[in-house]
């Protein structure tokens, strides 16, 4: 018999345990090396006065892809995971009292599109149609394929050309629809993967399709218990996770990776390493080698995703009105979306992403109360160098305002616990380049071959996974890039 293979991955993000739980399957010792004190990643949780906040991400698409990882052992996701289907998928609100409820219930949503402008539910009927071509091209065909070579970005480039992937998704649903809300309902979902819609490529319209098709769901206990779910699977092939072990090197012998040593001391042996963590921070652990030096600068020179200001919070009282998945734009899109990605402004009239899980898990707040966050995308600290230590406190209250202005007028009467997450904070926790929340920005020229390699192209056996390889963030995407990294291992 062949003796068993052994790697280390470093991170428990959604795209480490992905990896892990597939190298696992397949019979190489593999080793979680975790630097937190719980699993997760992006993906953390708190337990505070006895509400529990998720981190995020927590809007969950394609199941299936998730469902996968337990039959690759012949065993079941719902034994260890019990998904809730989210309905509404968002609600969406404008400042001037506009609603739109946007869901895959056809007859539902041609009212909701109609009560914006009825010549659009043709419209929209079309771009469902082009939604559906770019996920079968983009998703289903490319999804979890590795691009090593720019041959294989060549292959794939007719396919992209044929769906006009040099458009912007923005560009795109405005071909279609002419109701200014509804192409902002239509196109603020690439924001979720770190995206400008005015400058993401319109191949990640295919994620209405995988909405329509695949639904959204949200894990009960939070989306923490999906990742706990993942570590018992893990656990039970075989597998060995360590918590509080901060990788401070990846050790290597020439042109091969050796393992990796840990803050405490530790020092670990595999014959392969696979970095869930940040591509900058982790090409830095490889000391001595001026290969990854020159791959830390040219990554530096890259666009990186806007980072995001967190407010979790929980109120007294529950609040049926409220739906689980709420957006609410400011009346600047284009211009906001300028000061993010471009300017380096902090907006004070900041769209948000206001997340109520107890909306659909009442256990996720106690009784009688209601757990929240409100998200607000911000510029990460290279275009806007702010001192959060400072506007925290601040900034909190811009996104509170928001949120008692356009749906909660009692909030701060009602307001039981509270606490912010920064820009700075997901540098410190998640060693996050500039505090980018999604890696690198996924404009064309940093998608596919242009994003980080699932295999590097110097040390054969180091490996990447997340969401700065292809295809790029969110749960299906960080998922995916496993399949293509477990693929090449495998």
């Amino acid at each position: 018999m062949q003796p068993s293979r052994s790697a280390i991955v470093i991170g428990s993000g959604f795209g480490g345990l992905a990896l892990a739980i597939r190298l696992q399957s397949a019979g190489i010792a593999t080793t979680i090396v975790e630097a937190r004190d719980r699993p997760g990643g992006r993906a953390y949780v708190w337990k505070q006065d006895g509400y529990t906040f998720d981190a995020g991400p927590t809007v969950i698409t394609d199941p299936a892809c998730l469902e996968e990882l337990w039959a690759l052992s012949g065993s079941r996701m719902a034994d260890d995971v019990t998904l809730l289907p989210v309905h509404p998928f968002y609600r969406l609100l404008w400042n001037d009292g506009t609603v739109f409820d946007y869901s895959n219930d056809d007859q539902e949503l041609n009212a909701e599109i109609a009560k914006l402008d009825p010549a659009d539910v043709a419209g929209y009927a079309r771009f469902l149609e082009y939604s559906k071509g770019v996920y079968e091209e983009g998703y289903l065909k490319l999804g979890a394929v590795p691009f090593l070579d720019f041959t294989s970005m060549l292959k794939a480039a007719p396919a992209l050309a044929r769906h006009q992937a040099w458009r912007s998704v923005y560009s795109m649903v405005s071909s279609f629809v002419q109701n200014d809300k509804l192409r902002q309902a239509l196109s603020f979902h690439s924001l979720l993967v770190g995206g400008n819609p005015m400058k993401i490529s319109s191949i990640y319209a295919l994620i209405h399709r995988l909405e329509k098709l695949g639904g959204v769901w949200f894990a009960k206990g939070g989306t923490n218990a999906l990742v706990n779910g993942m570590i018992a699977l893990f656990e039970r092939l075989g597998g060995k996770l360590l918590l509080g072990e901060k990788v401070t090197r990846i050790s290597h012998e020439g042109q091969r990776v050796t393992g990796v040593v840990t803050a405490t001391g530790k020092v670990l042996h595999a014959d392969m390493v696979a970095s869930n963590g940040d591509l900058v921070h982790s090409y830095g652990l490889i000391e001595g080698s001026g290969y990854a030096a020159g791959k830390v600068r040219s990554l530096r020179r890259k666009r990186f995703s806007p980072s995001l200001f967190v407010v979790h919070f929980g109120l007294k009282g529950t609040y049926p009105g409220v739906a689980h998945h709420s957006i609410l734009f400011s009346d600047r899109y284009g211009p906001l979306l300028d000061d993010i990605y471009k300017k380096g402004r902090l907006a004070e009239d900041p769209s948000l992403y206001l997340h109520h899980p107890s909306a659909t898990d009442p256990d996720m707040a106690p009784e009688g109360k209601s757990t929240f966050y409100a998200l607000a995308p911000v510029p990460h600290m290279g275009t806007a160098p702010v001192d959060w230590a400072q506007e925290g406190e601040r900034y909190r209250k811009v996104v509170l305002d928001r949120v008692r202005d356009l749906l909660i007028p009692d909030l701060y009467e009602q307001l039981d616990t509270c606490f912010h997450y920064t820009p700075q904070d997901f540098s410190d926790d998640l060693g996050a380049h500039l505090g980018s929340a999604f890696s690198l920005e996924p404009v064309l020229t940093q998608s596919a071959w242009f994003r980080g390699h699932n295999r590097d192209d110097h040390f054969p056996n180091l490996y990447f996974v997340g969401a700065g390889t292809h295809p790029g963030a969110g749960i299906p995407g960080v998922v995916g890039s496993a399949k293509a990294t477990a693929s090449l291992i495998v």
